[in-house]
């Protein structure tokens, strides 16, 4: 059997709403048809009812999500009932798994056209009530909220595997000595660059806003922050020495984005050139509670894969999930310069809803592959739980 290359045709997202914010009002599974009609609508000459499948991330799906938010996004678009729909979670690398497991389905030949994307709505995650152990309970019951991290943990699992996100950003802190001025710098770097990015018009040709809501760009970039009003905000999780704060933290956030992957055959009844071809993928797993640096051994292992080395990057998307974590991964990559590390920004300043981000890494990288007109590049993200996952694009 030979394998198939595997092409990105198109890749579009939503502005990242904030928490409560913009896109608060819209559920996840229009966000996801927004973007999924989007996408085939910029490729006019493809007949929809040539795609195979859409593939996409959602990392709670215990809400207006739920029932394959893939499915219902195909319904919602309007795409021909022919079209089937499967989501996938890998929790915060939702998106990117969809990508990659579109991208194996097509390389097989089991597919020729197929969407993969991911979506998320952590303001419109719900609370929800586990049934008692027996009927008819007396006593008060708890409600879990949904919208993040652990709940209704197992009692099996060791304490040290369960603590909270943000304290798993702050061992990585401890692990590689990354002090809280490092990770303010960090995250007002991040800022600057998305802003920048938003002002010359290049997430223009990407993003397409929701019809009827009020929000053109990403709206937790914050363009006139600096490092006096980071360094004011109190830490977050440890409140002795502790150096994660909000302001250093990617926020919580709604989304979502997709992308049209193809094979040649594929590739010819679009007629559009390529943004980039997908080269390899990679997934790892890492002690739960360092989660934060999932994606270092992940990312090897693509290169390798590949037959790439840092020094062919030309641009690399690194989810950040936390300015710490970010830190702590390119602390272990001496090899990698910085300076191609989210050029245009990154999860800190423009948002992080979980089973979108991926999606949107991808996409961006396409993107800018494009722009350039040739080069190799990388996304990756952390993963709560402790994993990550790492795939290489080349134009």
């Amino acid at each position: 059997m030979s394998i198939r290359d595997v092409y990105i045709v198109d890749a579009v997202r939503t502005p990242i709403g904030k928490f409560g914010g913009a896109l608060s009002s819209v559920r996840p599974d229009d966000l996801a048809a927004h973007v999924v009609k989007a996408l085939v609508g910029r490729v006019s000459d493809l007949d929809p009812a040539r795609i195979d499948d859409v593939y996409f991330g959602d990392a709670n799906g215990a809400g207006e999500d739920n029932r394959d938010v893939a499915r219902m996004a195909v319904l919602l678009a309007g795409l021909p009932t022919s079209v089937p729909g499967v989501t996938v979670n890998r929790l915060c690398g939702s998106g990117l798994e969809a990508v990659i497991q579109a991208a194996r389905a097509i390389a097989l030949g089991d597919a020729s056209v197929v969407v993969a994307g991911g979506v998320e709505s952590m303001s419109r995650a719900p609370w929800v009530l586990q049934k008692p152990e027996r009927a008819f309970p007396a006593g008060h019951q708890q409600l879990h909220s949904t919208t993040l991290g652990w709940r209704m943990t197992n009692p099996r699992m060791p304490a040290e595997w369960t603590v909270s996100l943000g304290e798993g950003a702050e061992l990585v802190a401890d692990k590689h000595g990354i002090t809280r001025e490092q990770q303010d710098a960090f995250a007002l770097a991040s800022h600057q660059k998305a802003a920048e990015a938003w002002a010359k018009g290049l997430y223009d040709g990407e993003v397409v806003p929701y019809d009827g809501v009020d929000l053109a760009r990403d709206e937790c970039v914050r363009d006139n922050t600096s490092l006096e009003a980071l360094g004011r905000l109190k830490p977050s999780f440890r409140t002795d020495g502790g150096t994660v704060t909000a302001g250093n933290a990617s926020p919580l956030n709604d989304g979502a984005a997709a992308l049209l992957l193809v094979d040649e055959e594929g590739l010819r009844e679009t007629g559009r050139e390529p943004l980039a071809r997908i080269r390899a993928s990679a997934v790892t797993g890492i002690e739960p509670q360092l989660f934060g640096l999932g994606p270092v051994e992940a990312v090897r292992r693509a290169l390798g894969k590949a037959d790439r080395s840092f020094a062919d990057l030309t641009t690399f998307e690194l989810n950040e999930a936390f300015a710490a974590q970010s830190l702590g991964c390119l602390a272990e990559w001496p090899e990698l310069d910085p300076q191609i590390v989210n050029p245009r920004g990154g999860a800190i300043a423009i948002g992080h809803p979980l089973g979108a981000s991926g999606a949107r890494l991808a996409g961006s990288v396409a993107h800018q592959l494009a722009a350039a007109g040739s080069g190799t590049g990388l996304a990756a993200l952390c993963i709560g739980v402790g994993q990550g996952l790492a795939l290489v694009l080349e134009r």
